[in-house]
Formats: structure tokens, C-alpha cells, sequence
């Protein structure tokens, strides 16, 4: 059974930063694709950024040199670091993966973690 668990949202001021993890059981980590997917309240859930089982990232351009994405084979986690961040970035986060090579969205999600950027 896929499990993916979100952590480390919260409440940040702007230009504040945080990390997000998603730590994923009952895949094979190292051949799946992962990414981050964010929602704010009526809008729809855009890919933020993406990761391939080789450690190539994309990202979409709201966030380009602010986030990056990184994972840990070992840990089985993903991981979001998110810097200068912006009230616009305030959403709801969540995990994506699935089997590397598919397309966004990916087959597996977490229930999400939320991120609230305000003074």
C-alpha cells in the first residue's frame, strides 16, 4: 500500500522560508517520479516542482530560484525548501508519485500539508 505523508507546513511571514518533506512508503523510491502540487482555496492544483528517479527538478516559473527540490534514497523522502516566500505562495501542498516516465499528475497523493505566508 503507497503511503506518502506530508510535514512542515505552517505559518511564515513574507520573505520567510520552510521546508516540506514527504516521506513515501510502499514504493520503489528510486525508479518513481516525484513532485509537489499546490492548491490554494479556489483555484486549481498546479505542479510546482517535479523531481525524476535520475534527479532531474522542473519547476514552474512562479518559484524558479526561490524552491528546490530534493530527495533522499535513503530516507525515502522528498523534501521542498522554500525560500523568499510570498503571500501568493500560500496553498495547501501536496506529494505526487509515481512510476518514473508518466505524466503530471502522477498516480499516488498525500493529503496535503498546508502553508500559510502572512505577516
Amino acid at each position: 500500500q503507497v503511503q506518502l505523508v506530508e510535514s512542515g507546513g505552517g505559518l511564515v511571514q513574507p520573505g520567510g522560508s520552510l521546508r516540506l518533506s514527504c516521506a513515501a512508503s510502499g514504493i520503489n523510491f528510486s525508479i518513481y517520479a516525484m513532485g509537489w502540487y499546490r492548491q490554494a482555496p479556489g483555484k486549481q492544483r498546479d505542479l510546482v516542482a517535479g523531481i525524476s528517479p535520475g534527479g532531474s527538478t522542473n519547476y514552474a516559473d512562479s518559484v524558479k530560484g526561490r524552491f528546490t527540490v530534493s530527495s533522499d534514497d535513503a530516507k525515502n523522502t522528498m523534501y521542498l525548501q522554500m525560500n523568499s516566500l510570498k503571500p501568493e505562495d500560500t496553498a495547501v501542498y501536496y506529494c505526487n508519485a509515481g512510476p518514473g516516465g508518466s505524466s503530471w499528475p502522477l498516480q499516488h497523493w498525500g493529503q496535503g500539508t498546508q502553508v500559510t505566508v502572512s505577516s
